[in-house]
């Protein structure tokens, strides 16, 4: 497979953007600064998580989210995996990440770390703190494209967390 894999995403505000999707074992070459995201595809048993977000009616993704001010992407995703869904990281494995460039040019573009994770819950969903997770479902592999599809890019990221995970 030849890299970067590259897609185009229009925005909520009709933005577009441009990914360049990158597979790596380590984000310590990137700018620090501009790592936005931790997502993962988080394995519990043989089925992966897909949260519903309630900021985004009828959105599906999966795990993880926005990196704050002054913290690790490693110690993102299991917070964040833990928020939203109830589940502690058992282990993890950064798969890649992408390249957010914004076609206006108004910005220098922001990276989205992508991970494999093995999870098992603390005990049922409830709520996430942030109010913004609604539901968590328990995601067959071969069903995901029902709830997200994220073109080639995320295609690879399914596949190369199912790798992995065997």
């Amino acid at each position: 497979m030849k890299f970067p894999l590259i897609d185009e995403y229009v925005g909520w505000a009709g933005v577009k953007y441009i990914f360049e999707y990158y597979e790596s074992d380590s984000f310590a070459a990137l700018p620090q600064e501009r790592i936005s995201q931790a997502y993962a595809v988080a394995f519990f048993q043989d089925k992966f998580i897909v949260v519903n977000n309630m900021a985004k009616p009828g959105f599906f993704s999966l795990v993880g989210g926005t990196v704050e001010k002054g913290e690790n992407p490693d110690d993102t995703l299991i917070r964040e995996i833990q928020e939203e869904s109830n589940m502690k990281v058992l282990a993890y494995k950064l798969i890649g990440y992408q390249k957010v460039i914004d076609t206006r040019g108004i910005e220098e573009p922001l990276y989205q770390l992508r991970y494999f994770a093995l999870v098992e819950p603390h005990g049922p969903f409830v709520a996430d703190p942030a109010g913004k997770v609604t539901e968590i479902i328990l995601c067959d592999q071969n069903d995901y494209k029902k709830y997200f599809d994220w073109g080639v890019i995320g295609d690879r990221i399914i596949s190369r967390a199912l790798e992995l995970k065997a």
